[in-house]
Protein backbone atom coordinates (compact mmCIF):
# COMPACT_ATOMS: atom_id res chain seq x y z
CA UNK A 1 0.00 0.00 0.00
CA UNK A 2 1.57 3.23 -0.97
CA UNK A 3 1.08 6.08 1.71
CA UNK A 4 1.48 9.55 2.01
CA UNK A 5 3.99 10.40 4.26
CA UNK A 6 5.47 13.72 5.19
CA UNK A 7 8.86 14.16 6.72
CA UNK A 8 9.45 17.04 9.36
CA UNK A 9 12.98 18.88 9.92
CA UNK A 10 13.71 21.87 11.73
CA UNK A 11 17.08 23.04 12.24
CA UNK A 12 17.54 26.62 11.12
CA UNK A 13 21.57 26.49 11.96
CA UNK A 14 23.78 27.62 9.11
CA UNK A 15 25.75 24.39 8.83
CA UNK A 16 22.64 21.79 9.11
CA UNK A 17 24.20 18.53 9.30
CA UNK A 18 20.66 16.86 10.12
CA UNK A 19 19.30 17.76 6.56
CA UNK A 20 21.46 14.81 5.56
CA UNK A 21 19.33 12.20 7.63
CA UNK A 22 16.45 14.15 6.18
CA UNK A 23 16.94 13.53 3.22
CA UNK A 24 18.07 9.86 3.93
CA UNK A 25 15.13 9.43 5.51
CA UNK A 26 12.59 10.82 2.27
CA UNK A 27 14.67 8.89 0.11
CA UNK A 28 14.50 5.82 1.96
CA UNK A 29 10.51 5.93 2.10
CA UNK A 30 10.12 6.88 -1.34
CA UNK A 31 12.16 3.83 -2.71
CA UNK A 32 9.76 1.63 -0.78
CA UNK A 33 7.10 2.89 -2.64
CA UNK A 34 5.40 6.10 -1.00
CA UNK A 35 5.06 9.77 -1.86
CA UNK A 36 7.31 11.73 0.62
CA UNK A 37 7.72 15.28 1.08
CA UNK A 38 10.60 17.18 3.26
CA UNK A 39 8.99 19.82 5.58
CA UNK A 40 11.85 21.67 6.02
CA UNK A 41 10.50 24.47 9.20
CA UNK A 42 13.18 27.08 7.77
CA UNK A 43 11.98 26.80 4.29
CA UNK A 44 8.46 27.12 5.49
CA UNK A 45 9.44 30.25 7.77
CA UNK A 46 6.36 30.43 9.55
CA UNK A 47 7.25 32.94 12.24
CA UNK A 48 8.02 32.67 16.06
CA UNK A 49 4.26 31.48 17.36
CA UNK A 50 1.70 33.72 17.46
CA UNK A 51 -0.97 32.40 16.77
CA UNK A 52 -2.21 28.95 15.75
CA UNK A 53 -3.76 28.24 12.45
CA UNK A 54 -7.44 28.14 14.83
CA UNK A 55 -6.70 31.46 15.94
CA UNK A 56 -7.66 32.85 12.50
CA UNK A 57 -10.82 33.57 11.36
CA UNK A 58 -11.57 31.08 8.29
CA UNK A 59 -9.59 32.84 5.29
CA UNK A 60 -7.52 35.30 6.65
CA UNK A 61 -4.74 32.79 7.64
CA UNK A 62 -1.35 33.04 5.70
CA UNK A 63 -0.89 31.16 2.76
CA UNK A 64 1.98 29.27 3.50
CA UNK A 65 0.25 28.30 7.05
CA UNK A 66 -2.80 27.15 5.02
CA UNK A 67 -0.85 25.14 2.42
CA UNK A 68 1.00 23.72 4.97
CA UNK A 69 -2.31 22.82 7.11
CA UNK A 70 -3.87 20.82 3.87
CA UNK A 71 -0.68 18.60 3.44
CA UNK A 72 -0.80 17.85 7.27
CA UNK A 73 -4.24 16.79 6.81
CA UNK A 74 -4.22 14.62 3.87
CA UNK A 75 -0.98 12.50 5.24
CA UNK A 76 -1.07 9.10 6.54
CA UNK A 77 1.67 9.46 8.86
CA UNK A 78 5.24 11.62 9.72
CA UNK A 79 8.73 11.26 10.29
CA UNK A 80 10.08 13.92 12.95
CA UNK A 81 13.79 14.28 12.35
CA UNK A 82 15.51 15.91 14.89
CA UNK A 83 18.37 16.88 16.68
CA UNK A 84 19.25 17.53 19.97
CA UNK A 85 19.42 21.60 21.50
CA UNK A 86 21.15 21.17 25.32
CA UNK A 87 19.38 18.07 25.78
CA UNK A 88 16.11 18.95 24.57
CA UNK A 89 13.49 19.96 21.78
CA UNK A 90 14.95 21.71 18.08
CA UNK A 91 13.02 25.21 18.26
CA UNK A 92 12.53 25.78 14.75
CA UNK A 93 10.77 22.47 14.54
CA UNK A 94 8.51 22.55 17.80
CA UNK A 95 7.47 26.35 16.63
CA UNK A 96 6.55 25.30 12.99
CA UNK A 97 4.50 22.10 15.15
CA UNK A 98 2.92 24.59 17.34
CA UNK A 99 0.59 26.86 14.65
CA UNK A 100 -1.03 23.71 14.26
CA UNK A 101 -3.24 21.22 16.37
CA UNK A 102 -6.44 19.10 14.72
CA UNK A 103 -4.70 18.56 11.94
CA UNK A 104 -2.13 15.75 13.30
CA UNK A 105 -4.83 14.07 15.08
CA UNK A 106 -5.23 10.10 14.89
CA UNK A 107 -2.23 9.64 12.88
CA UNK A 108 0.90 7.63 13.67
CA UNK A 109 4.94 9.37 13.49
CA UNK A 110 8.42 7.99 13.62
CA UNK A 111 10.97 9.96 15.71
CA UNK A 112 14.20 9.83 13.90
CA UNK A 113 17.17 11.63 16.14
CA UNK A 114 20.44 12.67 15.56
CA UNK A 115 23.50 14.49 17.19
CA UNK A 116 27.30 15.17 16.47
CA UNK A 117 27.98 13.04 19.64
CA UNK A 118 27.40 9.15 20.91
CA UNK A 119 23.98 10.45 22.32
CA UNK A 120 22.68 9.79 19.02
CA UNK A 121 19.71 12.70 20.26
CA UNK A 122 18.26 9.96 22.30
CA UNK A 123 17.35 12.59 25.03
CA UNK A 124 15.58 14.77 22.34
CA UNK A 125 13.72 11.64 21.06
CA UNK A 126 12.13 11.03 24.38
CA UNK A 127 11.39 14.83 24.54
CA UNK A 128 9.20 14.74 21.62
CA UNK A 129 7.15 12.09 22.87
CA UNK A 130 4.75 13.72 25.39
CA UNK A 131 4.77 16.83 22.91
CA UNK A 132 3.21 14.71 20.13
CA UNK A 133 1.07 12.31 22.07
CA UNK A 134 -0.60 15.54 23.50
CA UNK A 135 -1.06 16.74 19.81
CA UNK A 136 -3.46 12.78 18.96
CA UNK A 137 -0.43 11.51 17.16
CA UNK A 138 0.34 7.80 17.95
CA UNK A 139 4.29 7.57 18.13
CA UNK A 140 5.31 4.31 17.01
CA UNK A 141 7.21 2.02 19.05
CA UNK A 142 10.24 1.99 16.66
CA UNK A 143 12.40 4.67 16.54
CA UNK A 144 15.98 5.42 14.69
CA UNK A 145 19.05 7.05 16.36
CA UNK A 146 22.14 8.41 15.02
CA UNK A 147 24.92 9.11 16.74
CA UNK A 148 28.48 11.05 14.85
CA UNK A 149 25.70 12.56 12.23
CA UNK A 150 28.79 13.98 9.84
CA UNK A 151 30.71 10.69 9.95
CA UNK A 152 27.52 8.36 9.54
CA UNK A 153 26.41 10.25 6.33
CA UNK A 154 28.49 12.46 4.00
CA UNK A 155 27.04 15.34 2.55
CA UNK A 156 24.97 13.99 -0.04
CA UNK A 157 22.82 12.11 2.33
CA UNK A 158 24.38 8.71 2.17
CA UNK A 159 24.88 6.66 4.87
CA UNK A 160 29.01 6.04 5.28
CA UNK A 161 31.39 3.83 8.02
CA UNK A 162 29.96 1.91 10.97
CA UNK A 163 27.41 4.47 11.41
CA UNK A 164 25.62 4.62 8.56
CA UNK A 165 25.42 0.51 8.42
CA UNK A 166 24.14 1.06 11.38
CA UNK A 167 21.52 3.46 10.24
CA UNK A 168 20.70 1.14 7.00
CA UNK A 169 19.81 -2.04 9.56
CA UNK A 170 17.76 0.39 11.87
CA UNK A 171 15.78 2.18 8.86
CA UNK A 172 14.55 -1.21 7.72
CA UNK A 173 12.45 -1.77 11.20
CA UNK A 174 11.49 1.33 11.82
CA UNK A 175 10.08 1.76 7.97
CA UNK A 176 8.36 -1.35 8.46
CA UNK A 177 6.32 -0.18 11.58
CA UNK A 178 5.50 3.20 10.76
CA UNK A 179 4.38 1.59 7.52
CA UNK A 180 2.06 -0.63 9.66
CA UNK A 181 0.77 2.20 11.62
CA UNK A 182 -0.05 4.45 8.50
CA UNK A 183 -1.64 1.53 7.06
CA UNK A 184 -4.14 1.12 9.77
CA UNK A 185 -4.94 4.56 10.06
CA UNK A 186 -5.15 4.98 6.32
CA UNK A 187 -7.64 2.04 6.17
CA UNK A 188 -9.46 3.48 8.95
CA UNK A 189 -9.70 6.98 7.68
CA UNK A 190 -10.86 5.59 4.07
CA UNK A 191 -14.61 7.01 3.23
CA UNK A 192 -17.22 4.14 3.36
Amino acid sequence: MSLSLLVFYGSYREARAGIRLADYCVRALSERGHKVELIDARAVGLPMLDKRLSDYAPGTAPAEMTALAEKISAADGFVFVTGEYNSGLQPGLKNLIDHYYQEWRRRPAGIVSYSAGRMAGARSSYAWHPTLTTLGIAVIPASVAVGGITDSLDAAGEPSGAGGAALVRSFAGFADELEWWAGAVKAQRKPG
